[in-house]
């Protein structure tokens, strides 16, 4: 019988054919969790203001949608950069500071959280190898989509075997920036100018971080995905800390994206 408490995630075309050899993924939204107010719905975030007990049976519903408990739920605290850590049997609730993880272990779920920025997560189902990556504009520049890629190899992937996808994030129309990020990031590849396209207010730029992320896919080898789902617009699925800086409020929740490799 289906559990009426649990949420129902997106899923990827490219991961789903995955599933068969034991692997189960999910990019959750903000619908089925316990949370209230501002934080309404699936809010995983333990850095919020939320209340922790909801946090913690949102965490639950989602290792439960799993099939496992919520102590085999392994997230870390993010911090907009290239680091990848690896989860095993050794696994103890711990948070070390990275924006990508990788697993070759059955029984353990690997999420990353966001509010705009890009969840991807990775399989290579002939390897029983994942991951799953945080990327922003700045842990996309500086290699955390790379980073788990060569991590996940290390643990018996094969590059051309691995696929990907991207979902829920901010969309171009939707993520305005200013003209130090706009100069930052030109100047430190030219090439970038490429992801802006024109504002009305002088110096800014809308940016593309989706279409980076799929390039640099593309770029390490991966067959990647993108489901094309935005944040921003969408306050009934998806929380956004863009939206909620400009509605004032006063924090936000965090959705969570997470891949397992089920025991069998």
């Amino acid at each position: 019988m289906q559990d009426d408490t649990l949420p129902l995630p997106v899923q990827s075309t490219l991961l789903e054919a995955a599933s068969e050899n034991g692997i189960r993924h999910g990019f959750f939204t903000r619908e089925g969790g316990v949370s209230k107010g501002i934080y309404r719905g699936l809010n995983v975030g333990l850095g919020s203001q939320d209340e922790r007990q909801s946090v913690l049976e949102n965490r639950s519903r989602v290792a439960r949608w799993f099939g496992l408990p919520e102590e085999r739920l392994a997230t870390v605290h993010q911090i907009h950069s290239p680091n990848v850590v690896v989860i095993d049997e050794a696994y103890d609730g711990d948070r070390p500071q990275a924006d990508g993880m990788v697993t070759a272990t059955p029984g353990v779920i690997i999420g990353v959280l966001s509010a705009d920025c890009g969840p991807i997560l990775f399989a290579d189902s002939q390897a029983s190898v994942v991951g799953a990556a945080h990327a922003g504009w700045k842990g996309a520049v500086h290699g955390v989509l790379e980073n788990t890629i060569d991590s996940m190899i290390a643990l018996g992937a094969r590059r051309e075997n691995i696929v990907a996808a991207l979902g829920p994030s901010i969309a171009q129309e939707n993520y305005e920036v200013g003209p130090e990020r706009v100069e930052d990031l030109k100047r430190l590849d030219p090439t970038y100018e490429q992801y802006f396209a024109p504002s009305k207010n002088e110096g800014h730029a809308y940016f593309d971080l989706k279409q980076l992320t799929m390039d640099r896919l593309a770029k390490a080898g991966v067959r990647a995905e993108n489901l094309n789902l935005c944040t921003y617009p969408d306050d009934k699925r998806f929380f956004s800390f863009r939206r909620t800086t400009h509605l004032s409020e006063p924090d936000y929740g965090r959705q969570i994206s997470a891949i397992a490799i089920l025991e069998t």
